[in-house]
């Protein structure tokens, strides 16, 4: 009886880590393969969003409701929880400066005043984004944040090690993570940045990978480390900030 290719396997395990669809099929034998393929998961996620905008706003002309839809299928898809992972962060960050008190308050499932704002406002970027997105035609821009996002999860997770020495759920990811990970995630990046805006995309990828590097240099800095909710940090602060350029470049 033949087994099931670990390509597939990997892919099933990306799908079923950073969306909520059931699909069928077993786990990769090492979680960290997933990785691979977290960018082409970026551009399922991020081709719904289109879809969803480009109906309603060619349906009834209205580009604010577009942007609401998007913003929802963003959130819907990925059962908010890269929206966890920031707001648990901010609060972490706005709480103490010791980093044994900041990762227990990550561990927290309540959420505090500050990590409500961090989410209400990435939440208010991309719906503005979007908007103008839509307004402007520039649909190929609109898959473009959520690919890069999910690259800078994996830049991430690869260049540090995991900060909770006890273990935890994100765990199994960092302990058989490597730089071919990044490589093909990078290369496949690069691909369907160049496929959907040409240099333009290109650049976009420069741009995220610069911010994904920052991030690590921070988090390595102010938590010795990544955990689950910082990988959800960094794809939504690359996403908005991603989102907002790509808008304002719209804009002229």
């Amino acid at each position: 009886m033949s087994q099931t290719p670990n390509i597939f396997r990997s892919f099933v395990t990306a799908l079923r880590t950073l969306t909520i669809l059931p699909v069928p099929g077993p786990e990769a034998a090492r979680p960290a393969d997933a990785f691979y393929f977290f960018p082409l998961v970026g551009e399922l996620i991020g081709a719904s969003v289109l879809l969803a905008a480009w109906v309603m706003t060619a349906a009834i002309g209205w580009t604010w409701g577009a942007a609401l839809a998007g913003v929802f299928i963003l959130a819907g898809l990925t059962r908010a929880l890269h929206l966890d992972g920031l707001g648990d962060t901010v609060d972490a960050c706005f709480a103490t400066r010791s980093r044994e008190r900041r990762l227990q308050i990550m561990k927290d499932p309540h959420i505090g005043v500050f990590g409500v704002v961090a989410v209400c406002l990435a939440l208010l970027v991309k719906l503005v984004s979007l908007e103008r997105l839509c307004a402007s035609g520039q649909w190929s821009m609109v898959i473009l944040p959520v690919v890069l996002a999910r690259m800078t999860m994996v830049l991430v997770a690869v260049c540090l090690p995991y900060a909770r020495p006890g273990g935890g759920k994100a765990g199994g990811f960092f302990a058989a993570k490597r730089p071919a990970h990044l490589l093909v995630a990078g290369a496949l990046t690069l691909a369907i940045c160049y496929l959907h805006a040409g240099s333009n995309g290109l650049a976009a990828a420069a741009g995220a990978f610069a911010l994904g590097m920052l991030l690590v240099q921070w988090m390595k800095h102010n938590f010795g480390g990544a955990t689950g909710d910082l990988l959800g940090f960094a794809g939504e602060s690359t996403e908005c900030i991603a989102y907002f350029f790509l808008a304002l470049t719209a804009a002229f």
